[in-house]
């Protein structure tokens, strides 16, 4: 049997954890199996490399940040294959330039484009546990990149698609996927199996548990995960095709803060404007979410949408240059909103589910901004300091706590 096992940033935080996840490493590999194991950058690092470049250098280029924060990865990998062999087995640490995992050029958020398995199966069949960099590849002008943060989980998908791997282990600090973040809402349970697409809608919509595109390639390749904890044995959440029934209407609410609601103020209201708007920052890489057009007025309209923080200043940036073609006359933000949405397979097939979101929140005195739905979702943007109050709120609602 292979077995890839993923370990995020926090399991492999200091001395103790690299150990403790070393051991849980070779028990596998006792068992007779081949395991390929797929690491974060240590604790905090990334974010202390950031740091350290908007030191030196705020607008530092994207390819320096890529050439930068990769070195995280590759210190956590070497220390895992150190303590591995120093407990008696045999261990080799490979980086995406060693492993030859090809992206797009992309810097900061690239896409995997095809991962060679040669160099990965030479080493697992001299018998060796082979630990692999998280996070990052290699485009065509031999360059790193970076996947975007929690990349390491597309990292360990994309291997264990190639590999034909039999099991795809994603460990965590937490014990799976809940039906809303335990740490906010003190009645949320564990789910013991959820869909790709109800986990792929949950991940792109504020829970941590996964990176959105590690489950859109589980999906696209049928890879089987199971996300665990790396500090206990307990069993885990199952993320597959078709999850059995647990005859719950909704399987569960997220909520995110890294989100900026940006308004363009006076539009021409005439067809293909909208088009222009959203197709110019689309070829500029910007990800747009909630999408809300005001009724027009004296032949001009406004239109709102949400982006990423992180994607703000680039925003502003694309819609100043062109705010000429796209008839703008003016350009407004708002950084303190967030969202929250519920997610549920069984919301297709019964009315009435919006409702009953709104009404919790009226209950709550919480305010609705915009509304973006799915078949599986509903989306409202909300004020930032009511988000945790909302969790709680829609989560009694649909009484997600309730066996």
């Amino acid at each position: 049997m292979l077995v890839v096992k993923k370990f995020g940033g926090t399991s492999v935080a200091n001395k103790e954890r690299i150990y403790n996840v070393a051991k849980r490493c070779i028990e596998e590999y006792k068992k007779g199996n081949q395991v390929v194991v797929v690491l974060s950058a240590m604790g905090d690092t990334t974010d202390e490399l950031l740091e350290k470049a908007f030191e030196i250098n705020p607008r530092a280029s994207k390819r320096e940040l890529d050439m930068l924060l990769t070195t995280g990865e590759q210190v956590s990998v070497a220390l895992m294959a150190m303590a591995i062999n120093g407990m008696g087995v045999p261990a080799v640490s490979l980086n995406a330039f060693q492993v030859m995992m090809y992206s797009t050029s992309a810097y900061g958020n690239s896409r995997f484009k095809r991962v060679d398995t040669d160099r990965i199966r030479h080493e697992l069949e001299s018998g060796k546990i082979v630990i692999v960099t998280g996070f990052q590849a290699v485009n065509k002008y031999d360059d790193y990149t970076t996947l975007g943060r929690g990349g390491s989980d597309t990292t360990a998908v994309a291997l264990a698609s190639v590999l034909h791997a039999d099991k795809c282990e994603i460990y965590t600090d937490v014990d799976g996927v809940y039906t809303a973040d335990p740490r906010v809402v003190k009645n949320a349970r564990k789910l013991n199996e959820v869909t790709y697409d109800e986990m792929l809608e949950l991940a792109s919509h504020g829970a941590k548990v996964l990176h959105n595109r590690s489950v859109e390639m589980a999906k696209k390749y049928g890879v089987p995960l199971v996300v665990r904890s790396s500090l206990n044995d307990h069993e885990g959440t199952i993320v597959k095709e078709v999850a059995k029934m647990e005859k719950m209407l909704i399987t569960g609410v997220a909520g995110e803060k890294d989100v900026v609601r940006v308004s363009v103020i006076g539009i021409d209201d005439k067809p293909g404007i909208a088009f222009k708007i959203f197709n110019t920052l689309a070829k500029n890489k910007i990800n747009v979410d909630i999408i809300l057009q005001s009724i027009g007025r004296d032949g001009t309209k406004d239109i709102s949408f949400t982006v990423a923080q992180g994607d703000l200043t680039g925003t502003l940036e694309v819609l100043g240059a062109n705010k000429e073609a796209l008839t703008i006359q003016e350009v407004k933000y708002k950084t303190d909103v967030a969202k929250i949405s519920i997610v549920g397979a069984g919301m297709m097939s019964n009315p009435g589910v919006a409702a009953r979101m709104f009404e919790a929140l009226y209950n709550s005195g919480i305010n609705i901004n915009m509304i973006s739905t799915s078949e599986i979702r509903i989306t409202v943007l909300i004020a930032e300091n009511e988000m945790d109050r909302a969790l709680n709120a829609v989560h009694e609602e649909f009484r997600l706590g309730m066996e």
